[in-house]
């Protein structure tokens, strides 16, 4: 394979930056060399894209993607930095107090830069654009833009003209002309980096705000919160201001005196089926005696908004609002997959259009590490949303330290990734025998274990390596099992993998023993129950979407909680070691012990190579170094996933573990000290009282 397949080198140390202010220096590829250039300044929000000259052919990714700015966010960050140094002029009192609480440097665990930034573009836009409020001299974006873009007009057309993305605007306009538009925001935010914290962020300015001027609707007392699937909407309770665990307490999102305040508002959260329509119907003792047709909008809201219901506008936030976009034309060239999606998208839209049409929405955002357009969208796939106004992703979370760093397999000691397990899919096409191929063109399961072989044995080598540093752990260190992800072309091939792993006792191959991959006894599912388990997508998404019924019911649920346990202690995931899916695992997979990652399909764009790498980047560890604040340094090895302008680390193969790799050391009370623990308040002020008369 040419040189050309490759053109990235790794760097020593991909961590520039602190995450607790705002980035100052970023890695710069060289499109002809290759080599990385630290550039002393932020970069620039963009994205990449697929130009049309690529025709049929598999991506040299960084030849044939093309960089478009993202006019919009740039716009916003100066202003939002200006607005940030002058002390948040024309901000409410209760906007800037807890502005001030957020941006303290001896709260326990410090909020992040991103999720700092996103927090205040969105109460920039609310409490200073939308109001005509002046802030600078000379804004990159003014009061009238921004009306604008509300509208769905492009207030800088000779400017902000998009390569393939739509231009910017701020509102979600529906098809029909009688349709009401949703004034919709997106924050941008790699895996990792906290959308969850920044949402419970934006509840606690909108309640405290209402408190403090019970008749002003601009911040809304209701907040709906809508997610994909199941396992998500559990994890989200923790925005209830009255959970037990919930957020508000857990980061100290409130000062203590305003805390009273939360209880004033109300929060919903569930997922997009719940949008799904139902007809009306009457009931008489529990029986349906009468169908009245297709619910009317107010019928909609006031059945699924229960006590949220009310005649002035909500909160809307969209976890992993990727999936709720207005499909475009259909091309009719789409698989199963896609239609899934393009209706999850249908009927996420579509409700909350309702949902505006009966109550209205005066705040929609969306959170996402990736919010844009797939393929089948009717939208040019990978283009942005048009309504992006903050950006912080994978390669910027990596260069702050907020992820795992990727370790690529190195081809020798200068660090440049081997081509073979780089991209590796291209590597088992190109070596395809006659008659390795099934009758619809698909690669036999075999053939590919064969031609894959090498690089799985490679990588489970790193996998024990790692796991035997966890097994002599200390009672005092981390303990979770490393767990090593496949994701797999398709479900015949995840199969073939899974049992040539976890073994089944009737394969002849020579790497296989009667139970599993030779070598590895530790990932055989006979010596010590499931430790690698395969997700079958379609059971998983029954769970997800509470489908089903008796012992399939039952057996989806099951998965589900296996699926979203992973790696947590006494959970029924906790002893999981290995997973094979097919294609990206679903979003509520929030497991951060995982180690090696194995991409056994083609990767058609920069976009999927961040999906399904961002998947396995979650850190352990969130301690700051005392002497530089930055995070250590946290690794992922990935074979098979052919990204670029992502920074990476080179590993040699054979090359031991460092230090990085292993277990962390905690500290903790003796069990039988308990009693003798010490707490220290936490001060948020100083009053001073005058006692006599001076």
């Amino acid at each position: 394979m040419a040189a050309a397949a490759v053109p990235i080198r790794p760097v020593e140390n991909p961590i520039l930056c602190s995450p607790y202010r705002e980035p100052d220096q970023h890695w710069l590829y060289d499109m002809r060399t290759g080599l990385p250039q630290k550039i002393q300044h932020r970069r620039e929000a963009s994205y990449w894209y697929r130009s049309e000259r690529t025709g049929s052919r598999q991506l040299q990714l960084l030849a044939e993607e093309e960089r478009d700015d993202l006019p919009l966010v740039n716009a916003l960050r100066a202003d939002v930095k200006a607005w940030r140094e002058s002390g948040y002029r024309n901000a409410s009192q209760t906007t800037k107090r807890l502005l001030r609480h957020w941006w303290r440097e001896d709260r326990a665990r410090r909020l992040f830069f991103c999720q700092l930034e996103a927090v205040e573009t969105i109460i920039y836009l609310e409490e200073i654009l939308s109001t005509g409020q002046r802030t600078r001299a000379r804004p990159r974006l003014t009061a009238q833009d921004f009306h604008k873009l509300r509208e769905g007009l492009n207030p800088r057309r000779g400017d902000w003209v998009a390569k393939v993305a739509q231009h910017p605007k701020l509102a979600d306009l529906p098809a029909d002309s009688w349709g009401l538009p949703i004034p919709r925001y997106a924050c941008k935010m790699a895996t990792g980096a906290g959308k969850t914290v920044v949402m419970a962020m934006l509840i606690a300015w909108a309640f405290c705000n209402r408190a403090a001027t019970p008749g002003n609707p601009r911040f809304p007392r209701r907040v709906l919160v809508v997610c994909p699937n199941l396992t998500i909407k559990e994890r989200l309770n923790v925005l209830h201001p009255g959970a037990a665990d919930n957020y508000y307490q857990r980061f100290d999102i409130v000062p203590s005196s305003l805390r009273a305040e939360l209880a004033k508002g109300k929060v919903l959260v569930t997922n997009w089926h719940w949008f799904n329509p139902a007809p009306e119907v009457v009931t008489a003792g529990g029986m349906v005696v009468s169908r009245l047709g297709e619910e009317t909008d107010e019928a909609f809201a006031r059945k699924r908004l229960g006590d949220l219901f009310e005649d002035e506008p909500l909160m809307v936030l969209n976890d992993e609002g990727h999936h709720a976009w207005r499909p475009r034309d259909d091309n009719g060239d789409l698989s199963a997959e896609e239609v899934a999606e393009r209706q999850t998208a249908t009927v996420w839209v579509e409700g909350l259009d309702r949902v505006n049409a009966a109550c209205g929405i005066g705040i929609c955002v969306d959170l996402s590490a990736t919010p844009f357009y797939l393929h089948g969208s009717g939208y040019p796939e990978g283009s942005p949303f048009p309504w992006i106004v903050s950006d912080f992703g994978l390669v910027d979370a990596i260069e702050s330290g907020i992820t795992k760093i990727p370790r690529l397999p190195a081809i020798d000691n200068s660090g440049r990734p081997d081509p073979v397990y780089f991209r590796l899919w291209d590597n088992i096409l190109a070596n395809l025998r006659a008659g390795d191929r099934l009758p619809g063109g698909k690669p036999k399961p075999e053939a590919v274990y064969r031609e894959a072989e090498p690089a799985l044995l490679t990588l489970a080598g790193e996998w024990k390596e790692r796991f035997d540093l966890m097994q002599a752990a200390t009672p005092d260190q981390e303990r979770s099992p490393p767990v090593m992800i496949l994701v797999c072309d398709n479900t015949d091939l995840a199969a073939h993998f899974h049992k040539m792993i976890a073994g089944d006792g009737d394969d002849d191959s020579p790497s296989v023993a009667a139970n599993g991959l030779v070598g590895f006894p530790d990932l055989w599912n006979e010596e010590h129950g499931d430790v690698t388990l395969r997700i079958d997508s379609k059971l998983l998404a029954a769970a997800e979407n509470q489908d089903g019924a008796g012992t399939l019911k039952a057996a989806a649920e099951e998965l589900r909680k296996v699926v979203s346990t992973i790696g947590v202690a006494g959970k029924p995931g906790e002893r999981i070691r290995c997973v094979v899916s097919v294609n990206m695992l679903s979003e509520g997979w929030d497991a951060n012990n995982v180690t090696q990652i194995l991409g056994l399909r083609a990767f058609r764009s920069q976009l999927l190579c961040e999906q399904v790498v961002g998947r396995g980047l979650r850190r352990m560890d969130y301690t700051p170094d005392p002497e530089t604040g930055f995070l250590t340094a946290e690794y992922v090895d990935v074979f098979g996933v052919p990204f670029s302008l992502i920074p990476f680390k080179g590993r040699e193969k054979g090359r031991s573990t460092g230090k990085a790799d292993r277990p962390k050391q905690e500290v903790m009370a003796v069990p039988e000290r308990q009693s003798l623990e010490i707490r220290f308040p936490v001060v948020e002020g100083y009053a001073a009282s005058c006692r006599s008369n001076r």
